[in-house]
């Protein structure tokens, strides 16, 4: 899937103030959404270009490659452009089975059930054994 993003795709992204668009990562086979984050052009190209998942962390205000230092690594299948052209979904493939840094297979671990939020989803991997 490996590809060169062409200056009219980045163009056709409906972009934030700051230059982001949201991608919300889901699991290719099971369509679980795994989680979101934020992108640039240039982290949106390099995803397209390195076939894995490459953001921008708005904390650090770097690129972040996906699994760079838990090596919970999200190779990439597909990215699709919403209708308004401001969500980007990327469908990933999760090595290691984890995308939270909390150690859960999702970042959408919490379910509202009367009126409060539960955790539905264990911890698959201490973070403390992670980073």
């Amino acid at each position: 899937m490996s590809q060169t993003l062409s200056q009219q795709a980045i163009d056709a992204i409906k972009w934030t103030a700051d230059g982001l668009v949201p991608a919300i990562a889901q699991d290719y086979k099971s369509g679980r959404i795994l989680m979101m984050a934020w992108m640039n052009a240039e982290s949106l190209a390099l995803s397209a270009a390195e076939n894995r998942a490459v953001y921008w962390s708005r904390s650090r205000s770097q690129l972040w490659r996906k699994g760079e230092s838990s090596g919970h690594i999200q190779k990439l299948h597909e990215i699709r452009l919403d209708c308004d052209a401001d969500v980007l979904v990327l469908q990933v493939e999760q090595l290691g089975g984890i995308a939270c840094h909390t150690g859960r297979e999702s970042c959408f671990y919490r379910e509202l059930n009367d009126g409060e939020w539960q955790t539905v989803d264990p911890v698959i991997k201490d973070p403390s054994d992670i980073y």
